[in-house]
């Protein structure tokens, strides 16, 4: 389907790739047609879109603006052809997930084989990130859904559920806090600690506990890989800090025990799916989101 102009679909390549070369190279045509497209962009608007920086493109005040037009047509378009393909009883369609690392080992495949199971013509694309960068994703029109942790209210993020899940302590059955019911950070804080670096939710969550820690820390590493601190706290090499959402294979296999936190009020992390605000989801992103749903409340009654 061409509803949409084709200038919107060039300006929205140039966005994504940087640059009006890689864009060319995506589109498959000159380089010079895309740069004429953009220019007659800014003539009709009156604005430039783009700063021209020596390492690729930036939006500017006015291609940010145009930008959520153009995310929000060209968004519209697949509602609309997802739309008329349920009219025809073509039961189709595509969904773009991105999630928090953690979440890939066992709960995103729990999602993707229920809706594998119940739609199984709609062709899905998954890819993991933080989940500020998720939500990011979100918001710019890179993803349809994302399912993160802890994520600030956001006037262009629609949170369509959430469940709240305790932080533990992650580590071996050998090591000391492993046979304890709970613990504090005080008494995980007298062992080396493998900590979440800044971009991911625990790191956030575990900041004030750390700022306020009364003993100086030995931190063995800080690391933005969720499974490199998995790795590291099996081979009780430290203690980790993660919910039990990721660790379901090792808690099951007995190679890591989830110990969790008390002493400190609101200690858990919230997990959300979420999707682009303002805008209706087509009928493959829905029905994804639906069993989001089912399954965060499924996950979350867990907890309790």
């Amino acid at each position: 389907m061409h509803f949409h102009a084709r200038v919107l679909v060039y300006f929205d390549t140039i966005r994504r790739s940087g640059s009006i070369r890689e864009a060319a190279r995506r589109l498959n045509i000159a380089s010079s047609a895309v740069n004429r497209q953009l220019l007659q962009i800014e003539e009709s608007i009156g604005h430039p879109l783009f700063e021209r920086m020596p390492r690729g493109l930036r939006l500017t005040p006015a291609g940010e603006v145009f930008s959520r037009h153009v995310t929000t047509v060209l968004q519209d378009v697949q509602r609309l052809e997802s739309e008329l393909d349920a009219l025809r009883g073509i039961r189709r369609g595509a969904v773009s997930i991105v999630s928090a690392e953690g979440l890939a080992s066992a709960f995103l495949p729990a999602l993707i084989a229920t809706m594998a199971q119940r739609h199984p013509q709609v062709r899905m694309l998954a890819r993991t990130d933080g989940s500020a960068a998720s939500a990011r994703s979100v918001i710019d029109g890179d993803a349809d859904v994302a399912l993160v942790f802890s994520q600030p209210r956001h006037e262009a993020l629609h949170q369509f559920a959430v469940g709240r899940f305790g932080l533990g302590a992650v580590v071996s059955p050998t090591h000391p806090l492993a046979t304890q019911k709970s613990a504090t950070f005080a008494e995980c804080a007298k062992h080396p600690l493998i900590l979440a670096a800044p971009g991911l939710s625990i790191h956030d969550s575990m900041r004030p506990l750390i700022a306020h820690s009364r003993r100086p820390l030995q931190v063995l590493l800080e690391t933005a890989s969720i499974e490199l601190m998995k790795q590291l706290a099996a081979l009780s090499l430290g203690v980790a800090f993660q919910t039990r959402l990721g660790l379901e294979r090792e808690l099951r296999e007995g190679t890591l025990v989830h110990v969790p936190l008390r002493g400190t009020a609101g200690l858990y992390s919230e997990l959300g799916v979420y999707g682009r605000a303002e805008r209706s989801q087509p009928p493959a992103v829905d029905a994804f989101i639906r069993i989001a749903e089912e399954e965060i409340a499924r996950r979350a009654a867990e907890e309790e």
